[in-house]
């Protein structure tokens, strides 16, 4: 792994030539990443071009946060500060320093820390900066003290073109006051000038920060624009002050963390969606035309918020009308897990509709399974049943399966013989999986299930497993009560879960072939 680049420091305007070194008012003169305080040093003179000392802040509804907007702003940046300085205590705990990480590291804010996307960097804990983009710094009169929520001042950092300002832009910095009166960085391709082509270049240079646009006074139309173009809010140069700066640049920053938010989250919601479509994609679909035969399923995953698990089933009629049918489960949980099974349900549909049946058929999947596990101690139980077209009668494999269940009228329901059960895939090579002749009558329900169903915990204190013979107990009483299909299976799998005292751990897939005169 290669080792992380320190940052080089941010060069201020003054220290670069670009711009006149002037002496300091008065405190400290500059912090160790290039920003100069607010009120610490006469570079300070560059920030704002027309800020008249002693304005008053004139009632504006369109461009500014109203009272109850800003103090929830104010509250959000102060506890921002509190887990920043709590962040850098521990980074000076580790002896490393939070300029030592690499220049294209992960802002805190992409992780839901700090103020902004630069909040750790370079710059003391709780301290927000401001880097000033203006054409004209030098006639530009003494911005006022700038204090962030907790009376910390504000640091601000000057820059008198776009190249300088893209050197400037470390990830410090929080917040970006532009004047929308600076040449553009070039013109359109048809030749017309936009007249928001600078903020478009500021926004495509720094699309983690926020940006306040400094337009000319009464000028609404413009930076309304400027704001749809993708600002956080627009400042007239005639009625800024030291009061109404601080709060905007505050609000800026609290408005492009929530919008960061908000879009991750969104971004979010849309790959979860995208993962569900996909996963309820991949369960099957019988295909059964032509079969007198009623299908029934139901699926409930164990692992948290997903739609498919390890566990697989799928059902289809060959052309000579045999109806096959097949249910099994891989161990474990995981996406891995999820994945092989929908591997394994896709190449048992294509062999059995090739014409493989029995011990053929699963030789076969064995070996997709050795190809395609991603580890030698994965394996996965299965059972398959041929019923023959007329419907009396089926062929059963098992591969160190649960046997399925069988109800039929005047009789318990009861397990089919499992005598000749076979090793699960994936365990013996060249295995055999015997097939075991079924008598099934003219009218009966054939359950197949996964372990899930049967290995709930039950009783007092959930010592015991339901088990094969509780299943059937319950399934014998809710067959007594008149349930079939799609009813006895929900019936099923909820009692199992209320049994278990909550969500079962573990995936449950169950199907059901029913069969009526």
């Amino acid at each position: 792994m290669p080792a992380p680049i320190p940052r080089q420091r941010a060069i201020p305007a003054a220290e670069s030539g670009q711009a006149p070194a002037e002496p300091a008012i008065g405190g400290p003169t500059g912090d160790s990443s290039g920003g100069i305080t607010g009120d610490s040093s006469a570079a300070a003179s560059t920030a704002v071009s027309a800020a008249v000392p002693g304005a008053t802040e004139a009632p504006r509804t369109q461009d500014t946060a109203d009272d109850d907007t800003v103090a929830a702003a104010d509250k959000a940046s102060e506890t921002a500060s509190d887990s920043a300085s709590d962040q850098a205590d521990g980074d000076k705990a580790d002896g490393g320093k939070a300029g030592d990480r690499p220049a294209d590291a992960e802002p805190h804010a992409a992780h839901g820390h700090g103020l902004g996307p630069a909040h750790a960097h370079g710059t003391p804990a709780g301290h927000l900066t401001l880097l000033m983009i203006e054409d004209d710094p030098g006639g530009s009169p003494v911005v006022p003290e700038l204090l962030d929520p907790t009376g910390k001042p504000i640091r601000v950092r000057t820059a008198r073109n776009l190249t300088e300002a893209e050197r400037l832009l470390t990830d410090d910095v929080h917040c970006i006051l532009l004047d929308l009166a600076l040449p553009a960085p070039a013109r359109a391709a048809d030749g017309t000038d936009d007249e928001l082509a600078v903020l478009k270049h500021v926004l495509r240079l720094a699309p983690h920060h926020a940006v306040l646009a400094l337009t000319a006074s009464g000028d609404t139309e413009r930076g309304a624009e400027a704001v749809l173009a993708g600002a956080q809010d627009y400042l007239f140069r005639d009625e800024l002050d030291g009061r109404l700066l601080s709060r905007a640049i505050r609000y800026a920053v609290e408005r492009k963390r929530s919008d960061r938010a908000e879009r991750k989250l969104t971004e979010s919601k849309l790959r979860a969606q995208e993962n569900a479509r996909l996963e309820r994609g991949l369960l099957p679909t019988p295909l059964l035309e032509g079969s007198p035969l009623h299908f029934a399923a139901r699926y409930r995953p164990g692992r948290s918020r997903a739609l498919l698990g390890g566990d697989f089933y799928d059902t289809v009629r060959t052309p000579d009308g045999t109806v096959h049918a097949m249910i099994g489960d891989v161990c474990g949980h995981g996406p891995d897990e999820a994945a092989l099974g929908v591997e394994l349900r896709i190449a048992w549909r294509a062999l059995t509709l090739a014409g493989l049946c029995g011990d053929q058929l699963l030789g076969t999947l064995q070996q997709v399974l050795e190809h395609e596990r991603s580890d030698d101690e994965i394996f996965a139980t299965l059972c398959t049943v041929d019923i023959a077209p007329d419907g009396r009668r089926a062929g059963l494999c098992l591969a160190g399966h649960p046997s399925p269940l069988l109800a039929r009228p005047g009789r318990p329901a009861e397990l089919l013989p499992y005598d000749n059960n076979g090793p699960a895939l994936g365990l013996l090579p060249g295995a055999r999986w015997p097939r075991m002749q079924v008598e099934l009558g003219a009218e009966w329900s054939l359950m197949l299930y996964t372990d899930g169903l049967i290995e709930g915990r039950v009783g007092e204190g959930r010592r015991e497993r339901l088990g094969q013979d509780g299943m059937v107990a319950m399934v014998r009483r809710q067959l007594a009560e008149g349930l079939r299909g799609e009813e006895l299976l929900r019936a099923a799998v909820n009692e199992v879960r209320d049994l278990n005292g909550g969500e079962l751990t573990d995936d449950v897939a169950v199907l059901m072939l029913d069969r009526t005169p």
